[in-house]
């Protein structure tokens, strides 16, 4: 599965557009129904989180015009992918337990390592993925 939308660039720290943010949940929801469809029911949770993470991430932080997401099952792993396009990997913060934001990443990691997977960025930062262990090695 592979989806794309286009969003409007953020400027200073003017918070994203409405329509940005309601793609997110879009995407969600999509991503949840191609794995209900697949018969990946068991990580609908977790990946309904992680794509909301990685989306959501891409639209506050890049600046980019378009975001994509794409899921795909290859040797007993589900991967998830979002592309921004931009330059700049997506890095952990180590947060205060006052802060409001910075949690995601971390979040992200640990949902990953629970299901024996990995994430990382491509070299040039314009992509963020994890793989997941499907439930049983699917393939």
């Amino acid at each position: 599965m592979s989806e794309r939308f286009r969003v409007a660039p953020r400027r200073g720290n003017a918070p994203a557009r409405d329509e940005d943010t309601c793609r997110v949940g879009m995407m969600r929801r999509i991503a949840a129904a191609r794995l209900r469809y697949c018969g990946l029911d068991s990580l609908i949770d977790e990946v309904t989180v992680i794509v909301s993470e990685l989306l959501t991430n891409a639209v506050v932080h890049s600046g980019t015009t378009e975001v994509a997401l794409s899921l795909s099952v290859r040797n007993g792993f589900l991967r998830v992918t979002v592309t921004d396009g931009m330059p700049g990997a997506a890095t952990r913060k180590d947060v205060d337990e006052n802060a409001e934001s910075g949690r995601g990443l971390a979040l992200l990691e640990a949902l990953v390592a629970e299901h024996g997977g990995t994430w990382g960025t491509s070299d040039d930062g314009a992509k963020t993925w994890c793989d997941l262990a499907i439930p049983g090695g699917g393939s």
